[in-house]
């Protein structure tokens, strides 16, 4: 049966995406984006940041035990959150802004309401169930999160309750990386098993399966129109793969990018695809051509984040040189 429905889906595969646009005009390879802001703060090895909704905000977190809420225009610090655990691995924004989400080494995915009248912002809620370590953490709603781990499971959670709803298990090795659609009924995951998965969140089954990567995947994120959905690896690739077609489209890959992809995002049109590499660098890619057509360089240790504003104005980086920069 497997077999029959990969013959036919290969049947159907009648064209490639690079070919389809080869006419296309290139895009520019200018040197347009530049870093406006550096945010200076963090003490030490920088893992993880997200924006916030309002496209100013953003929190991010590092080894040094602290998760700062920054001005991204201003650059100042708005909040700084001591951490139980300084092992932090990812951070989260909730869609209202009105709270943060952290986990690392801990297992523990930790929310901070940042309206909280407290002088100290403390922990509001643990979600306490992962066997492993909190790779991915991001909001769904602010009553709802998704988190992935090292246990090889994704968790959704009632936040309120402070329990979990469902249990999404089909990986087989640490799931590195979650990426919320759009229309916020549905999940991609990208795991050590070098596969990525489509997941309903209105029930706790696997929908697709995405084969293609040679190593680990360790970043992930939806396309804007939410029928698609980029991946970056350990196998020094970028890939995008789309929904209805059940397969990959196009690679990323450049004969000079030898080291691991940590992070990856679209920018608002989705026409360029931003990755962070463990070669302090960050690469922007023609989506439709598969072109580099950017490197930002700046950085001076690992690129290990990375994200794009929504509404595509600014992308920010976060390294282990613990310093975040925005560029535009």
């Amino acid at each position: 049966m497997k077999e029959e429905i990969r013959t036919h889906r290969d049947a159907m595969n009648d064209q490639s995406l690079k070919n389809i646009t080869k006419d296309l005009p290139s895009l520019s390879k200018g040197d347009r984006v530049k870093p406006r802001r550096t945010l200076k703060g963090h003490l030490a090895k920088i893992y993880a940041m997200h924006w916030s909704e309002d496209h100013q905000h953003l929190v991010s977190a590092s080894q040094d035990g602290k998760l700062l809420v920054w001005d991204g225009l201003t650059t100042n610090k708005v909040h700084a959150i001591p951490l139980r655990s300084s092992w932090v691995m990812t951070c989260a924004y909730s869609p209202s802004s009105t709270f943060v989400a952290c986990g690392g080494l801990d297992n523990i995915c930790s929310i901070y309401n940042l309206r909280s009248r407290d002088p100290t912002i403390r922990v509001g809620r643990e979600l306490n169930a992962h066997t492993g370590y909190l790779s991915c953490c991001r909001f769904v709603s602010d009553q709802q999160i998704v988190t992935s781990s090292g246990d090889m499971l994704c968790i959704l959670w009632d936040v309120e309750n402070g329990v979990k709803v469902t249990e999404f298990a089909d990986h087989n090795g640490d799931v590195m990386s979650v990426s919320i659609s759009p229309d916020k009924n549905s999940f991609v995951s990208g795991a050590c098993d070098a596969t990525a998965k489509l997941w309903d969140l209105r029930s706790n089954k696997c929908q697709q399966t995405f084969q293609g990567h040679d190593s680990d995947i360790n970043a992930i994120c939806y396309f804007p129109n939410g029928q698609a959905f980029g991946t970056g690896s350990d196998d020094t690739s970028c890939r995008l793969f789309d929904i209805r077609a059940d397969r990959e489209l196009i690679q990323f890959t450049h004969e000079s990018v030898l080291t691991s992809v940590t992070s990856v995002a679209f920018s608002l049109s989705g026409r360029f695809l931003f990755a962070g590499y463990d070669d302090f660098n960050c690469n922007a890619w023609d989506v439709l051509k598969g072109e580099r057509v950017m490197m930002l360089a700046g950085h001076e240790n690992r690129v290990s984040c990375l994200g794009v504003t929504n509404d595509g104005m600014a992308l920010c980086t976060g390294s282990w040189d613990s310093v975040l920069k925005i560029w535009a």
